[in-house]
C-alpha cells in the first residue's frame, strides 16, 4: 500500500502535471502524450507485474519495481533534458523538480534491491523517504511557485510572495522529517535528547508553516472556492509536522500513538488536497470552462476533508478503529470516484470555448 500509494500514484500524477506546465515554465514547445507514452506504459506495466509478484514470488515483484524504475527513468530524463535545453532565465522551481525526480529514480532503484532481497524493512524506509525527498518537496516546490501567483491573479490585494530563501527552507524542513526517518531505522532506540530535538523542529516548523498559510492569504482566499481549496489543503501540512511534534512528545512521556497520524494529515490532507484543488483547477482551464469551483467540486473538496478527519481519529481511537477506517475509506473512495467521473467526462473533448485543444 505505501510503496504503490507513493511511488505508483503520486509519480504518474507529475507527469501529468510537469509535461503541461513544465514547457510553459521552461518556454519550450508542447510535449505530445506519444512522447511520453513510453515511460507511461513501462510504468504501468511494472505495477501490474509487481502487484502479481507480490502474491507470487519476491523475484517477480523485484522485476515489477525494476520496470517501474524504467519508465521513471524515461520520463524523468526527458524532463531534466528540458531544463537542460531551456532559454528561461528562471529555472529554479523547475531544476529542483528535475534533481527531487532523479532522488526518486534512485530510491525507485533502492526499493527493487528490497523487493529482491525480501528486506521489507527496507522496503518501508524507501517508501517514507520517497515521501519526504521525492512526493512532498515536488509538492512544495509547485506550492512555492504557483499558490502565490494564483492568490495574486484572483485577489489583487494579495501579492506573490515568494522569495527564494523560502523555497529552500520548505525543501530543508522536508528534508530533515525525511532524516528522521532514515535515524529511526538505523537506531531501534532513538535517544531521549533526539526526540526533544525531533519534537522542537517538528513543533516550530509546523507553526511557520501555518504562519506562511496565512502571509499567503489563507483568510482571504475563502472568498475565492477554487482558490480556497489551495490554501486550505497548503494547511494541512503545517497540521502534519505539528501532529508529528505530538506524537514523538506523546512518546517521550510513555505514551504510544501512531506515527500513521502525522502520515495521514500529510498523505491524505495535504497531498489529496492540493491534487484534488490542483486538478480541478487545470481541468476547468484546459477544458475552456471558467475557473471556478461549482457546488459539486466544493462539496467533494470537504467530504475529502471528511474522509481525512476519519481515518485520524481511527488512529486516536482505536476501540472505534474499525469503524472509523471503513466510514473514511468509504468518504474518501465515493469523493475520488465521483470526481474521476466528472472530469472524465471533460478529458478527449473539444474545448468548451471553441479553442484550439
Amino acid at each position: 500500500h505505501a510503496v504503490l500509494m507513493t511511488l505508483g500514484f503520486m509519480p504518474l500524477f507529475f507527469v501529468g502535471f510537469l509535461f503541461t506546465a513544465g514547457p510553459k515554465w521552461l518556454r519550450l514547445p508542447d510535449v505530445g502524450a506519444r512522447q511520453i507514452l513510453p515511460g507511461v506504459a513501462t510504468m504501468l506495466t511494472g505495477w501490474v507485474v509487481l502487484l502479481a509478484g507480490a502474491y507470487l514470488h519476491a523475484a517477480m515483484a523485484a522485476l515489477g519495481m525494476g520496470l517501474v524504475a524504467l519508465g521513471w527513468a524515461l520520463l524523468a530524463g526527458r524532463f531534466v533534458g528540458m531544463v537542460r535545453r531551456s532559454p528561461a532565465p528562471d529555472r529554479l522551481h523547475a531544476t529542483l523538480i528535475a534533481v527531487a525526480s532523479t532522488v526518486g529514480l534512485l530510491i525507485m532503484v533502492v526499493a527493487a534491491l528490497g523487493l529482491a532481497t525480501q528486506n521489507f524493512a527496507w522496503v518501508r524506509m524507501v517508501a517514507l523517504l520517497a515521501l519526504w525527498w521525492f512526493i512532498t518537496p515536488v509538492y512544495g516546490v509547485v506550492a512555492h511557485r504557483m499558490i502565490p501567483f494564483f492568490s495574486a491573479s484572483a485577489v489583487p490585494s494579495l501579492d506573490a510572495w515568494r522569495p527564494n530563501w523560502l523555497l529552500w527552507t520548505l525543501l530543508g524542513v522536508m528534508f530533515m522529517q525525511g532524516g528522521w526517518v532514515c535515524l529511526e531505522w538505523l537506531s531501534s532506540q532513538t535517544p531521549t535528547w533526539l526526540l526533544i530535538v525531533r519534537v522542537v523542529t517538528s513543533l516550530l516548523s509546523g507553526v511557520s508553516l501555518l504562519a506562511l498559510a496565512v502571509r499567503w492569504g489563507l483568510w482571504r482566499s475563502l472568498r475565492n472556492r477554487l482558490l480556497a481549496m489551495l490554501h486550505l489543503g497548503f494547511v494541512w501540512l503545517g497540521v502534519a509536522f505539528c501532529l508529528d511534534a505530538f506524537t514523538v512528545g506523546m512518546r517521550l512521556r510513555g505514551v504510544d500513538i501512531p506515527t500513521l497520524l502525522p502520515l495521514h494529515a500529510l498523505t491524505m490532507g495535504f497531498l489529496g488536497s492540493l491534487l484534488l484543488a490542483m486538478v480541478t483547477r487545470v481541468s476547468c482551464g484546459h477544458s475552456g470552462r471558467t475557473l471556478v469551483a461549482d457546488a459539486l467540486a466544493w462539496g467533494l473538496f470537504w467530504a475529502l476533508q471528511l474522509a481525512t478527519v476519519l481515518r485520524l481519529l481511527a488512529t486516536l481511537w482505536p476501540a472505534q478503529a474499525e469503524h472509523l477506517l471503513v466510514a473514511a475509506a468509504t468518504a474518501w473512495l465515493s469523493t475520488l470516484l465521483v470526481w474521476g467521473a466528472r472530469h472524465g467526462r471533460w478529458y478527449g473533448q473539444p474545448r468548451v470555448d471553441g479553442r484550439p485543444g
